[in-house]
């Protein structure tokens, strides 16, 4: 009915505000239907920015190599020509080669895509500096959003001096992740970039200027929208900040119980974390046999759905708890992790056969610990219920061990009955 569109379209508007609000800029728009989507539509209302200002040779992004991989995807698909900045050894952006690429393209430079806190869960210090190389050779600085659940409340993108930036309304505003989504990955910019926001031909306020469309539809995906806007309106500033803390909080309270079991790879000037820390394996493979999948693996015997595993760093697990999770449950997480260590350092010593042990058999599932047949020298009680809280809670893995490079590269359809027809 038009009275509920006008009430959608109600919300769409005050989100819009919110968003605005929240990440310290003018103008904000919803049409992006994801993360990715919204780094796309962010690159083309700078490409439109830069054509309507008479710089259509601004083409040049220059992207960091800790990146997260769609950013360069995005630029390629914007039509830009990308240009890498490596890091240095503690994880930030080198600064002087940042500096050498920037005047280097200076006559060519469209934007630099940048994360903060970075994609390697640290507050880079040098953040302001990098935006001012960028600006002072006639670059903009578009800010990914993935990392926002370290910002909202504490600082914010047009604070810190960026241009324009997207949300993942499915990782900073409580809309659910589960299923594949719905992604919803709105941008947010500055007054002078507001017009160059991509249009769409149902909307009543294009001026053609702005970028074409990035959805089929002019708001997206809006019937996810109330999820966003209850939990903004719910939580409020102070509620929104609160939850930014206790992310950060969270993230450190791990980094610092495990850190006598688990380096964490990398860290700020203050020794601490952002939202996310990184646990470093690389030495696990040659000093115990056992490397980051075993882990990742074995963490579903112990209940737990396993960390980002390889990214950004190979051989590493990214641990992101979110405000969402309690101590209690940071604190199952901590002694599984404890208790998976004591495994491995079993494998070293001789106390677990080097191939045949928990962590190169993970995870176990309830038809193999319940088969008459049992082929391990280590009881089903140790596959199975490591630890004895997990007696009162377990979560079984439905699908045993498998071979995850073969499964990459050989896609097999395991739609039953299809085949046959």
């Amino acid at each position: 009915s038009s009275g509920m569109s006008k009430k959608i379209l109600n919300i769409c508007h005050e989100i819009e505000e919110d968003l605005a609000k929240i990440t310290g800029f003018a103008a904000c728009s919803v049409q992006p239907n994801s993360g990715a989507a919204g780094e796309y539509a962010g690159l083309m209302t700078i490409r439109s920015f830069h054509i309507a200002n008479g710089n259509p040779q601004r083409n040049v992004a220059i992207i960091p190599t800790s990146a997260h991989g769609t950013n360069p995807a995005s630029a390629a698909m914007a039509g830009m020509e990308i240009v890498l900045v490596p890091c240095d050894q503690n994880g930030n952006i080198n600064v002087n080669e940042l500096r050498k690429k920037a005047e280097e393209h200076k006559e060519t430079l469209s934007c630099i895509m940048i994360t903060y806190p970075s994609t390697h869960g640290v507050f880079e210090a040098s953040i302001r500096e990098i935006m001012d190389i960028i600006h002072q050779n006639g670059g903009l600085v578009y800010m990914d959003g993935a990392n926002m659940n370290a910002q909202v409340g504490l600082t914010n993108p047009g604070f810190i001096g960026a241009d324009v930036c997207h949300l993942n309304l499915h990782k900073t505003f409580a809309i659910p992740h589960g299923g594949g989504g719905p992604g919803i990955g709105p941008i947010c910019c500055t007054k002078e970039l507001a017009p160059y926001l991509p249009c769409h031909p149902f909307m009543q306020d294009c001026n053609g200027k702005g970028a074409k469309a990035v959805s089929s539809a002019p708001y997206g995906y809006p019937m996810a929208l109330p999820v966003t806007h209850a939990y903004i309106k719910l939580l409020g500033r102070q509620g929104l900040k609160s939850a930014t803390e206790v992310a950060i909080l969270n993230a450190n309270y791990i980094s610092e119980k495990l850190k006598d079991h688990y380096k964490t790879l990398y860290s700020g000037e203050n020794g601490r974390v952002a939202h996310e820390c990184i646990l470093d394996l690389r030495h696990f493979r040659k000093e115990y046999g056992i490397d980051a999948t075993d882990i990742a693996k074995r963490l579903m015997d112990y209940g737990f759905h396993a960390p980002t595993l390889s990214f950004p760093v190979v051989d590493t697990l990214m641990v992101e708890p979110t405000e969402s999770e309690s101590k209690a449950e940071l604190d199952r997480f901590i002694e599984a992790m404890i208790a998976i260590k004591q495994e491995c350092e079993a494998v070293k010593a001789g106390e677990m056969d080097k191939e045949n042990n928990p962590l190169k058999n993970a995870p176990h599932t309830v038809n193999e610990v319940s088969a008459s047949e049992w082929n391990h020298p280590y009881s089903r009680e140790k596959a199975a219920f490591p630890l004895e809280w997990i007696r009162d809670n377990k979560f079984w893995p439905h699908v045993a061990r498998v071979d995850n490079g073969y499964g990459d590269r050989n896609l097999m359809c395991s739609c039953e009955g299809w085949l046959d027809n």
